[in-house]
């Protein structure tokens, strides 16, 4: 990563748009020409992932004379931006590798630099711990004591051939690291105060389950909790509403309740809030609770605990009705805000709020090349399944064309505790842009519908979860939305499970399916956790696949890739070679079975590619593969 001189200003050259064709399918298919944006501390300076060919970059921009500079990231995966102080950019990468002198499988592996804009110097940050890996572990904490920019980071260390998850501060000016805590044997997570100190860690361990938190007690610990947590483990959430206290999200059934542990007390405390929410909102200075966030129906919805603030938020979103506004980032004095704004008719950016002013600035599209008749409308949708329960969902229909016997794609998402939500998907978009309507469900077992609907999904892979997405089909049918004879089944991760499940355990709804990095043999995967010592994600897969251990025969009852004699559809498969979470393997085993069989089937191999189609040359080849799959044997037309 070199420093760079950039001419351009947060922006892509636009393709040459044709008046009533659709925009090539490279345009949605591409990364986000901007992938995270981020404000220093005093809102004067922008630093954005910029994604251009060949690469990405990161450039950070002036706002009071528009200057700009940057560095050429190339091929580094770089997940995220963050300020420490005025002049320090933290850039946090991630990269698919194996430590040949540790016993841990192929994984991906997150590091942070430090950009220091004075000097035009970056440098990798832990690279110098004495004993341990140039490993991040969790996110920086940035605090200021006593008008001093602090950075601490969690890394691994180790004691005894043992690694260790323990905190860290880094010297900004040298970028050198100094141990303030070992972690001890199970060590997970730490929690530093608005002082600097650490004042809480959490400890976990795999194999039982058991979670203990630990908050600092004169110059030793004291164990404040213990519990057994095989699969809603606690976490810790950032400091309370004073600034002092834990914050600690801990199961109330299958929600988190999120609790304050005081350091004078050190008490277990009552749930502050037991309502569904999907993170704490803190202050950017002083880093107490300040309000959550959480996606209720088809919005965001942000509360605070001052009115005021709510208020203020409450204006910002008014001025983009229609649209969907979600907060990225903002200054120390909360004055000037970034936020993604997804309006309904045309595609996501990025928009700089200056309260002070009382005015909002551009900061960029995520998709330049792509205008608003680009965008296809998304709807939400609400049926019932088969059994009676309420399910709900959304679907994209392609612009120009009447809501009549339309071709579909069922898109099931990942997961499977997730959810699809409302806005742009470039998924969706780019399927609905060459002609297909598109069908997402959130079918049960999806999170943020309630503990009951979370629980529903269990043990139901390849059962109700899978016909909760051909009621979807048979129910846009019965509207005449939908030909029920041109409907295909494509999904990722789990969803390409899915895909796959649908052609075998649900024959006659679709004429063909897609997985990308899917799932084909579940009692291979869930033995390889269990080999892998990943007893929290063996147990986590057992519950959802309805299996008491990793022999169970059921998992072979599920399993796509012992059933490939039952296949009478095409079937795709895509994988990324570097793909840790479904090994490549899963899809191998599959095209070997369906081989076997006699059975139509193709396998395209990502290069390179992550579990999460991180890389643009090989997310466009994934798109590209899939829609000429999908144009051949479910044509639009």
């Amino acid at each position: 990563m070199a420093p760079v001189r950039l001419a351009a200003l947060f922006a892509t050259a636009l393709l040459a748009a044709t008046s009533a064709r659709a925009a090539p399918l490279e345009a949605y298919g591409k990364l986000p020409d901007i992938e995270d944006v981020a404000i220093s501390p005093d809102g004067q300076k922008l630093a954005v992932i910029w994604t251009a060919s060949g690469g990405r970059r990161i450039i950070v921009k002036s706002l009071a004379d528009g200057s700009m500079f940057g560095l050429d990231a190339g091929p580094a995966k770089v997940r995220s931006l963050d300020w420490a102080g005025l002049d320090h950019l933290l850039i946090t990468t991630s990269t698919t590798s194996i430590i040949p002198w540790v016993t841990s499988p192929r994984s991906e592996f997150f590091g942070i630099y430090d950009f220091d804009l004075r000097k035009h110097r970056i440098r990798p940050l832990l690279a110098d711990v004495k004993d341990g890996l140039n490993i991040l572990v969790g996110s920086p904490m940035v605090r200021e004591v006593n008008g001093e920019t602090k950075l601490f980071l969690e890394g691994i260390n180790f004691v005894e051939h043992q690694g260790r998850v323990s905190l860290f501060s880094i010297n900004l000016e040298s970028d050198l690291s100094t141990l303030v805590q070992q972690g001890f044997d199970d060590t997970d997570e730490w929690l530093v105060g608005a002082d600097g100190q650490a004042v809480a860690e959490t400890e976990y361990t795999q194999k039982t389950g058991a979670w203990v938190l630990k908050m600092r007690e004169g110059r030793g610990w004291r164990v404040v909790k213990s519990l057994t947590a095989p699969l809603e483990t606690p976490s810790l959430e950032g400091l309370g509403r004073d600034g002092r206290s834990a914050l600690v999200a801990a199961p109330d059934g299958y929600n988190a309740a999120l609790r304050e542990i005081s350091p004078e007390t050190l008490a277990w405390g009552e749930p502050f809030r037991d309502e569904a929410y999907e993170r704490p909102i803190h202050d950017p200075k002083s880093h107490r609770l300040i309000g959550f966030t959480a996606l209720q129906g088809e919005q965001q919805v942000y509360e605070f605990l001052d009115p005021a603030d709510a208020a203020t938020w409450a204006k910002i979103t008014r001025a983009y009705k229609g649209a969907l506004v979600s907060m990225v980032a903002w200054s120390s004095d909360r004055t000037r805000i970034v936020v993604r704004v997804d309006p309904a008719d045309d595609g996501p950016r990025y928009d700089l709020v200056d309260l002070k002013a009382k005015r909002a600035d551009p900061v960029g599209q995520l998709y330049e090349a792509l205008l608003p008749k680009d965008i296809a409308a998304v709807r939400p949708i609400r049926f019932k399944a088969r059994d009676g329960l309420d399910l709900s969902g959304y679907l994209t229909v392609p612009n120009g064309r009447p809501d009549k016997m339309l071709p579909l794609v069922v898109l099931p998402h990942g997961g499977p505790a997730v959810r699809d939500e409302p806005g742009f998907d470039w998924w969706a978009q780019a399927l609905a842009s060459r002609g297909y309507a598109v069908l997402q469900v959130n079918y049960r077992g999806s999170n943020g519908f309630g503990g009951a609907f979370l629980e529903a999904g269990f043990g139901q892979w390849g059962r109700k979860m899978q016909t909760d997405l051909s009621d979807g089909v048979r129910y846009l049918a019965s509207q005449g939305v939908i030909d029920p004879a041109r409907v295909c089944i494509a999904g990722g991760s789990y969803g390409g499970y899915a895909a796959l499940a649908g052609a075998v355990f649900d024959p006659g709804v679709y004429r063909c399916a897609a997985s990308v990095a899917g799932l084909s043999d579940l009692s291979v995967f869930v033995g390889t956790a269990r080999e892998r010592r990943n007893y929290s994600a063996m147990r986590y897969w057992n519950r959802f696949m309805g299996a008491e251990k990793a022999t169970d025969p059921v998992l072979k009852d599920i399993s796509p890739a012992q059933h490939a004699d039952k296949v009478q559809v095409p079937i795709l498969l895509i994988h990324g070679k570097d793909d840790t979470v479904v090994p490549i393997w899963q899809s191998q085993a599959m095209e070997r079975a369906l081989r076997a069989a006699g059975k139509d089937v193709q396998m395209v191999t990502l290069p390179g590619e992550d579990h999460w189609l991180s890389r643009g040359e090989t997310r466009q080849q994934m798109l590209t593969s899939l829609v000429a799959f999908l144009e051949k044997n479910n044509p639009p037309n």
